[in-house]
């Protein structure tokens, strides 16, 4: 099997890298060319490049974990966020038309609006709130239209590597000797190594069973807030040894309204994720266990 892998540096396609690997041959790609094997194009912005790509890789399965992720820029900047994220997943999709291959693509809890305190279903109403949620929607009915396409929509992902929320907390404990966070807000914390392992997973499934193609809903099991998720993280940094000047009990909750930002965020991006543990037989962990292995590897690297 070959794979070609686009978003090769961020923290969902360096898991992939990874995970991927036990399938076959991956080319694994960044937006650079002169970072590629032969000069590839990994660019999302040059979706001419991207097709010869496609071409010249032949590729089983493509794999599509690039995406413009700066939410609250896209508003200021929706046409590039519609081309990285909806023009070119369209490219792709009719390359992998055209080439007989797997489209795998990510998504978005932003892709809904937010509302209830139910978890979202794959066939629920979308209504996005911010450019960045409509454009990874535009791109998820632009893959759909390729007949072997995997769509995951996840949310509040994070990654040993790479920035994210559990390493900014640990940052500001450090520095203050408190903080506000967010508490209105209800998800679940997602690793990048979880949904590599359940890609990989997936596509060694939809070899045999290519009718599990579809769209499905991706996140580690459980719920919380913001807030609730820094409490955690200081509360297992304290456990680990990492200095701290703000221990868990003096993070304060707040509301979103609090903290106002270009972009509206769904205060509801809990996701229902029946459907794919039921098609691919799978268990997914409690989002704890994710956040406390990457803490034990942020604590030994110190």
């Amino acid at each position: 099997m070959k794979v070609l892998l686009f978003g090769r540096d961020g923290q969902v396609g360096w898991e992939l890298q990874r995970a991927l690997s036990v399938l076959g041959e991956v080319v694994a790609l960044d937006f650079d060319a002169s970072q590629n094997p032969q000069g590839l194009c990994g660019d999302f912005t040059d979706l001419a490049g991207l097709e010869r790509t496609v071409e010249a890789v032949q590729p089983d399965v493509i794999v599509n974990a690039a995406a413009h992720t700066a939410v609250d820029k896209a508003e200021s900047e929706p046409e590039l966020a519609r081309l990285i994220n909806a023009l070119a997943p369209a490219t792709l999709a009719q390359a992998a038309i055209k080439s007989g291959a797997l489209l795998v693509h990510y998504s978005t809890d932003y892709v809904f609006d937010g509302s209830g305190d139910t978890p979202w279903t794959e066939t629920d109403t979308t209504g996005p709130l911010s450019v960045y949620g409509q454009t990874k929607l535009e791109g998820e009915q632009a893959v759909a239209a390729c007949p072997q396409h995997l769509i995951l929509r996840t949310s509040w992902v994070y990654a040993t590597r790479c920035g994210n929320f559990a390493k900014a907390m640990l940052r500001l404990a450090g520095e203050r000797d408190s903080l506000t966070v967010i508490n209105d807000q209800f998800g679940a914390p997602t690793s990048a190594e979880l949904l590599a392992d359940v890609t990989a997973h997936a596509i060694c499934r939809l070899q045999t069973q290519p009718q599990l193609a579809g769209l499905y809903h991706c996140i580690a099991a459980g719920e919380t807030t913001w807030h609730g998720y820094a409490q955690f993280v200081l509360q297992q940094a304290a456990s680990l040894g990492l200095p701290l000047k703000a221990t868990a009990d003096k993070v304060a909750p707040a509301p979103t309204s609090s903290y106002p930002t270009p972009a509206r965020r769904p205060l509801n991006s809990r996701l229902d994720t029946r459907k794919l543990q039921v098609a691919f037989g799978l268990t997914l962990p409690p989002w704890q266990h994710g956040v406390q292995r990457m803490l034990t590897e942020i604590a030994g690297e110190r």
